[in-house]
């Protein structure tokens, strides 16, 4: 009967193990939160001194205290570490922050957080400054890249949206306002559509007028087109669009110019230099511009479309270089996007302040990402593994770069989203001719629409 028990006790230990050993691969959340969570806050708790102490970032107490300690205990004085605030658990981790001592930075505690990671047993440490003397610890307790779940709550506000997942379990938020103009590089399979795909329908949902130019025949873009104010689908059809852009761009600049004529007594803040300082019954709705595969702009097959490249791209510069204060953006989409392209090729890529870098083919296409903002960002890049669908790597021109990966949208979703915001497009008469035709949406199972049949007698 003993034996019994014994075998008993050993075969639940070991479908415990093994069932933990499972739920930690397949479902890590899950995990997370019954088991690794408690023993990572174990370790953080037992371990802190410690482990501070051994990463160096102790410090030698004040000299009252260590007085007050030798008149006291007669114990020795040992360095103390940063003081430690509450630990706050999350669904993907652990945040907790640190008060510095005299003469520490937060460039010491981020120095440390490789060794802080493997010696509290969590994926990831990343360090964030709070405040003068504040850092915040956020540890993330599996690879929340892997399978992407968004935040519940996710900052949103106008053309502010979230996109994708950063890699310390934060939203990537796209902000049109901050960052207005954008490159996305990307090979073949690597996740760009999907990145473009998200963003479209978050803006979708906005009073914003999203204007589109897809070479490939509209295979990228036509899908959403009951969102879209206008759309082109080959180069003839975006040599005309074009210009219209640019001058419905140069109308909104006489709208400002026209409200800066300022009369006598006028308030400070109804002096604008740009459509967001306009009262709201006179501001134009800001445009999107998504380009995608623009290197089809660039290349021409014979000489007599020269002309037409060189027009292109200037009008694209311009939109570049002025379209922020008439509220015009640009989301730049390609595999490759360099001076090989041809003349204006880098001066526009210049412009583009925001850079996303999907898994491409070679170092060079990362370079024309990432290498004259984040260098280091670029080795990243190139390590993107073909396993990985839309990870990407995403830098500023400030120099700060993360890893970022988009959720999965069906386009069937994408484009059900888009019909059913369809009615908050803004009115611009002058892309009207440019609308693209949105077929009527069957009523029923078939696939075709019903047609009404005569009343007979």
């Amino acid at each position: 009967m003993s034996d019994l028990v014994t075998w008993a006790e050993l075969g639940g230990s070991l479908t415990a193990i093994g069932g933990a050993a499972y739920a930690r691969h397949a479902y890590p959340a899950a995990y997370w939160s019954t088991v690794g969570l408690p023993i990572s806050a174990a370790r953080l708790l037992a371990s802190y001194t410690s482990t501070m102490d051994a990463c160096g970032l102790t410090v030698e107490p004040p000299r009252w205290r260590a007085l007050a300690i030798r008149a006291t205990t007669r114990r020795e004085v040992r360095p103390v570490p940063p003081r430690r605030g509450l630990i706050r658990p999350t669904s993907t981790g652990l945040r907790v922050r640190l008060r510095l001592a005299p003469g520490q930075e937060p460039a010491d505690v981020a120095a440390s957080a490789e060794r802080l990671r493997h010696a509290w047993g969590v994926h990831a440490v990343y360090v964030r400054d709070v405040k003068p003397g504040v850092v915040e610890l956020r540890l993330v307790g599996f690879d929340v890249l892997r399978k992407v779940r968004m935040p519940r709550r996710t900052p949103a506000d106008h053309l502010r949206v979230p996109v994708a997942l950063r890699e310390d379990a934060t939203a990537f938020v796209r902000d049109y306002r901050a960052v207005p103009h954008e490159l996305v590089l990307g090979a073949t399979l690597s996740g760009k559509s999907m990145y473009l795909r998200n963003l479209l329908t978050k803006l979708a949902a906005q009073p914003v007028a999203l204007v589109g130019i897809d070479c490939k025949r509209g295979v990228e873009l036509a899908p959403f087109a009951t969102r879209f104010s206008a759309l082109a689908t080959d180069p003839d059809q975006a040599a005309e669009l074009l210009p219209v852009i640019v001058k419905e761009m140069e109308d909104r600049y006489d709208v400002i110019k026209a409200r800066q004529c300022i009369a006598p007594g006028t308030p400070e803040e109804e002096i604008t230099s740009d459509i967001w300082g306009l009262p709201e019954a006179e501001r134009p709705a800001p445009i999107v511009l998504f380009i995608d595969e623009v290197a089809e702009l660039f290349l021409v097959s014979a000489r007599k479309e020269e002309e037409r490249r060189d027009e292109m791209v200037t009008q694209l510069i311009r939109l570049a270089q002025l379209g922020r204060a008439a509220g015009i953006y640009l989301e730049v989409c390609g595999q490759r996007f360099g001076a090989e392209l041809g003349k204006g090729a880098t001066m526009l890529r210049a412009q583009l302040t925001g850079r996303v870098c999907h898994r491409v083919n070679d170092e060079a296409s990362a370079k024309m990402a990432l290498g004259d903002i984040a260098p280091e960002a670029v080795y990243a890049a190139c390590a993107i593994a073909a396993e990985l669908p839309g990870l990407a790597v995403v830098g500023d021109t400030s120099g700060g770069w993360s890893r970022i990966r988009t959720p999965y949208l069906s386009i069937a979703d994408a484009a059900t989203t888009c019909r059913e915001t369809a009615h908050l497009a803004p009115d611009v008469p002058a892309l009207m001719p440019f609308r693209p035709y949105a077929p009527p949406v069957p009523v029923d199972g078939s696939g075709l629409v019903t047609v009404p049949l005569p009343i007979t007698d």
